[in-house]
């Protein structure tokens, strides 16, 4: 079969695999609403990208329960990267309102950038994998911020909010 230079273009984005990379955080979740988000959704593993993830008002989100509950309710694996959460002193200086939410997000982006966050792991690390944090919404949260910078530097990626 004979392909034109424009089918063959054609072909080669068909051909590249869709990355699903999913986000969610638990606050204002239940676990029952928790798992089953992930659960359903087919993701296949939790990445963690909280600072701390030891002293959280969801027991269900503590690093010693959450990777048993993962794995025996969804048979989801779990991972804690500090490469992906911000600095603490970054993080404080914005709660306590030492500058607003988009100093914030490109002080964060900035952080990214130099970690070479988007050359930690290969692409399909990403494909099933959920980016979690406490926010329950993504908008204000520096996990989207961390999707949507891996999505502009690896080809394929699909971001899916879990809410």
């Amino acid at each position: 079969m004979w392909l034109t230079k424009g089918s063959d273009r054609t072909a080669k984005r068909e051909m590249m695999k869709k990355i699903e990379l999913f986000t969610i955080g638990f606050t204002e979740k239940n676990a029952e609403k928790f798992f089953s988000l992930l659960k359903n959704s087919g993701v296949k593993k939790v990445v963690d990208v909280r600072i701390s993830n030891t002293s959280q008002l969801a027991g269900f989100a503590r690093k010693d329960d959450l990777p048993f509950f993962l794995n025996t309710i969804g048979n989801i694996g779990y991972e804690h990267v500090l490469e992906f959460a911000p600095e603490l002193e970054m993080m404080k200086a914005y709660r306590n309102k030492k500058f607003s939410w988009n100093e914030y997000e490109k002080k964060y982006l900035a952080l990214m950038k130099k970690r070479n966050v988007d050359k930690i792991f290969p692409a399909d690390y990403y494909d099933g994998s959920c980016f979690l944090c406490s926010e329950h919404e993504p908008e204000f949260c520096h996990r989207r911020v961390l999707a949507e910078f891996l999505k502009m530097e690896i080809p394929g990626i699909e971001i899916i909010h879990l809410m």
